[in-house]
């Protein structure tokens, strides 16, 4: 799906100079609504690719070991461990919709957008993990993260001006951003709300 997408944007980059105008544009928007977007409660059953998917095929209510489909009553259902894989791979390709753009941000050649996605993937995931109980330290990275977003964004713009920003300039600029938010998070630690903690309600819902 990636390798797609990237062929599309290096396509129409190379029809269409003032296409990347509009990935510009699009990434000063995600990472506007990445930096003021507030944290909300996961609803997996609200989503909407799992809705639509329910009304192609009937999902079983409970997880039949490592088997995606089961049949039942002459009728074949997925299982909820399909629904989560299905999860996962649209949420990659939703990921990929800034992220590639960002890139050719930085080299409009395909080879080097591609391979740096599959290495982005293939140790990304695993840091994630690694990294996975300590996020809520970074508290403010989410933030960094919206504002690198919008200042690759603004370079996109800036890309056939005569205030086009160098590569070197702006991997500084990224580096400085992620290094301040890190910093911010551990000089200022997030602090639990009134109701949360030993003795909230989430300890008596626990």
């Amino acid at each position: 799906m990636r390798a797609v997408m990237i062929a599309l944007g290096a396509a129409l980059i190379a029809e269409f100079s003032w296409i990347i105008y509009v990935f510009g544009a699009f990434l000063v928007l995600t990472g506007i609504k990445m930096a003021v977007k507030r944290e909300e409660a996961i609803h997996p059953e609200r989503n909407p690719v799992v809705r639509a998917f329910k009304r192609l095929m009937p999902v079983t209510s409970d997880y039949r070991g490592d088997r995606f489909f089961v049949v039942e009553r002459g009728l074949r259902h997925a299982t909820p461990l399909f629904v989560v894989l299905l999860l996962v791979e649209v949420s990659d390709l939703i990921f990929a919709v800034d992220s590639i753009p960002a890139i050719f941000a930085v080299t409009t050649d395909p080879f080097i957008v591609y391979t740096s996605n599959v290495f982005a993937i293939l140790g990304l995931r695993s840091l994630y993990f690694a990294l996975a109980g300590v996020m809520d330290k970074f508290h403010y990275l989410k933030i960094g993260l919206g504002v690198v977003l919008a200042f690759v964004g603004v370079k996109m713009l800036l890309a056939h001006s005569p205030y086009k920003l160098d590569t070197l300039l702006s991997l500084g600029v990224v580096v400085g951003i992620l290094a301040v938010s890190v910093v911010a998070s551990l000089l200022r630690p997030k602090t639990t709300g009134p109701f949360e903690g030993p003795g909230g309600p989430g300890s008596l819902g626990a």
